[in-house]
């Protein structure tokens, strides 16, 4: 049995913890990285006033609905009343089964109504014909591996604020900073100048994000403003990257940038070609970095 993952939105969330429980199960997973066929298959299924993370998503999916039996897609709605995620994650499942012939695997995490991870991933090893037990161990056993190595991805992260390089801390969701097409492109160029780059995902500071924002109840959101609210003494600049047009990047951004007193780059990354500048305004980041 294959499993398809679209290696977009949501797989940078949770791909890990699915690859152990999976791989217990002896099912095979499938992704692909992001490239400029996958945009243009976005581009084709995908309407104007999609984010380009978005389209993303859409192209990974066209990608892999011949080549296998399922494609993993569930509906993310909620973490708690004050954890609330873009629309786009709980609407994702509607949206691919009108666009797409494929079959589909789905769960929902929805706190608030007490629908969780456990339970959807129970709910579709049922539905593949495992038992509660298999499904217990699997589920056990990846949650012990994906927290080891969550744990110590996050320390590496961490320690890097003690580094007595000039250190940029890259505030974005995570389907943005570690997309082979947008986030690993930008960071390329970035280690050019030898900065030491920290990414505002691997921090467990959400709980901070108060300080610059008393009411938003967005999660990731609130993960990022935690990170630079923990990062802002230690690090020499923050660089934005957001697809346009996000809105919930393009109100808290906003709100972020007029509050910190560090230099920033914001990069609004748009279409297929949108990256064709990006190398000369990292440039000329990197030069107000280095002369403060």
């Amino acid at each position: 049995m294959k499993i398809g993952i679209p290696k977009a939105l949501y797989y940078y969330y949770f791909f890990d913890k699915w690859r152990y429980f999976f791989e217990e199960l002896n099912i095979e997973l499938i992704s692909t990285n992001t490239d400029k066929k996958i945009l243009e298959f976005g581009n084709k299924y995908a309407n104007s006033e999609m984010c380009l993370s978005l389209k993303i998503f859409l192209g990974h999916i066209a990608y892999l609905k011949d080549k296998c039996d399922y494609i993993l897609i569930p509906k993310i709605d909620n973490f708690g009343l004050n954890e609330q995620m873009c629309s786009n994650f709980s609407s994702l499942y509607d949206l691919v089964n009108n666009l797409f012939d494929v079959k589909i695997l789905t769960y929902e995490i929805n706190h608030q109504k007490k629908k969780n991870e456990k339970k959807g991933l129970f709910s579709i090893g049922l539905q593949l014909g495992f038992t509660k037990k298999q499904l217990k161990k699997a589920y056990q056993i990846a949650c012990l591996k994906y927290h080891k190595q969550l744990k110590r991805d996050m320390m590496i992260n961490f320690n890097k604020l003690e580094s007595t390089k000039k250190k940029i801390l890259i505030v974005a969701h995570s389907y943005n900073i570690h997309d082979d097409y947008i986030g690993k492109t930008i960071i390329k160029n970035l280690e050019k100048y030898n900065f030491e780059i920290i990414y505002s995902d691997l921090f467990n500071a959400k709980n901070l994000s108060h300080y610059l924002s008393l009411n938003l109840y967005w999660k990731y959101c609130k993960e990022s403003l935690g990170a630079i609210v923990l990062c802002k003494e230690k690090v020499d600049g923050i660089i934005f990257i957001t697809t346009f047009p996000c809105g919930l990047d393009s109100l808290v951004n906003e709100l972020v940038m007029r509050k910190i007193q560090l230099p920033y780059l914001n990069l609004i990354i748009d279409d297929l070609d949108a990256l064709a500048g990006i190398e000369t305004r990292i440039e000329s980041f990197a030069d107000i970095i280095e002369q403060n």
